[in-house]
């Protein structure tokens, strides 16, 4: 079940990248609150706050108080520093407590096929619906003991309670095979003859040219 965070969100009344950059100079995270029917309302957030709610969630839910109203809101994208990594702006779309929404959630594979065996997996995250208080974290699968040629198919899914899935029952979510082996591909000595005839015909030339250049 998802952990909801409580944080104050600050009304941005200055709009632009100049703003952006002061608000995130002050320590704050620009973001927005997108609504259904209602007007997208701009805030900053404390940053590391912000950062602690999006560091292990990939849904993070938080509720807002905003100038003394609280709005449930949850994280739908997170906009990070190519290089620094460190996040620049935050999109949230507002959520009441009975509503269902649809995210993607991790897909978690735990244990260990047959020795000798890999496995190959198709799909890392699943597409479900969930209500907006009770969003699983992850979904897990296990591979424990499987063989060459098994499947894991969407399904052998078990989710939680009122979360569901679209995904077609026959969806191959993983796979277990046995990794190719690459041939070692043998050196021959009388390429190496060659190459040594050929290096050393390169030389000659090379001096022949240097010859002419002197001159």
């Amino acid at each position: 079940m998802a952990e909801i965070t409580r944080m104050n969100a600050v009304v941005r009344k200055e709009f632009g990248k100049g703003a952006s950059r002061r608000a995130r100079r002050a320590g704050f995270v620009p973001a927005v609150v997108y609504s259904s029917g209602e007007e997208t309302l701009h805030v900053d957030l404390p940053g590391h706050e912000a950062f602690l709610l999006v560091k292990d969630n990939l849904n993070a839910l938080v509720n807002l108080d905003i100038e003394g109203d609280d709005q449930l809101a949850l994280v739908k994208d997170i906009q990070r520093h190519p290089v620094r990594r460190d996040i620049l702006h935050l999109d949230l779309l507002a959520v009441k407590r009975g509503e269902k929404v649809e995210v993607e959630i991790p897909l978690v594979l735990v244990g260990e096929s047959e020795p000798g065996t890999v496995v190959n997996q198709e799909y890392y995250t699943i597409l479900v619906s969930a209500p907006a208080i009770s969003i699983p974290e992850s979904v897990e699968l296990s591979v424990e003991g499987l063989g060459e040629g098994e499947q894991l198919l969407a399904s052998a899914l078990t989710l939680p309670e009122d979360v569901t899935t679209d995904l077609d029952e026959e969806t191959v979510l993983a796979s277990i095979v046995i990794p190719e082996e690459i041939p070692e591909t043998p050196v021959e000595e009388d390429a190496e003859g060659v190459e040594g005839e050929e290096g050393a015909e390169g030389e000659d030339a090379e001096d022949e040219d240097s010859g002419d250049s002197d001159e």
